[in-house]
């Protein structure tokens, strides 16, 4: 691929998370007009809008799963387990919103998508792993769990409308039935 035409797709992918994350019914004629391209430039990278939420989806799952990852390496388990569940929850209003849109068209996650979200929740399990033998988590909840609550914060903070003060005393209260008596 050409430099400027992998530069027109990278400003494509990041108009249409904004675009998309904000509105689910939003149209590819806004992600072109945010992106400085012409409607014709989005089409001939993602041939339908289908084709494009999953793209966005995809780059955001992949996003996660690299910050889990990096995370992965911290010299502070616990710390980086709950900051990487923080970040989730406070980053899942645009992702629902993605997904909902996906959803909308009446198409499930693509191949790419879900394996994406396979390495994210893999990645996910990592930090849970590296949180519970530094002594930050409590050994007996487990990854379906924990899964569990991250998505069903994700979930709640979003449909609630939380501000963040109100999200993160929720997630100071999930944070301390998690945490062993040590932590």
């Amino acid at each position: 691929m050409r430099a400027d035409a992998r530069d027109n797709r990278m400003r494509i992918l990041s108009a249409a998370e904004d675009v998309f994350g904000r509105s689910p019914a939003a149209s590819t004629d806004e992600v072109a007009k945010l992106a400085e391209v012409g409607i014709a430039t989005v089409f001939r990278h993602f041939p339908t809008k289908v084709a494009l939420l999953e793209a966005v989806l995809t780059q955001r799952l992949e996003r996660l799963r690299d910050r889990a990852l990096e995370l992965a390496d911290s010299d502070d388990a616990g710390l980086a387990f709950f900051g990487f569940f923080s970040q989730v929850v406070a980053e899942s209003a645009s992702k629902l919103a993605i997904a909902e849109a996906l959803s909308a068209s009446g198409t499930v996650a693509g191949d790419e998508a879900k394996a994406a979200g396979q390495g994210m929740r893999e990645a996910f399990g990592s930090l849970l792993d590296r949180a519970q033998q530094a002594g930050a988590v409590r050994r007996d909840a487990a990854f379906p769990e924990v899964y569990a609550l991250l998505v069903g914060a994700s979930r709640g903070a979003t449909a609630t409308g939380l501000e963040s003060d109100a999200r993160d005393r929720m997630l100071a209260l999930l944070y301390d039935g998690l945490r062993t008596g040590t932590s």
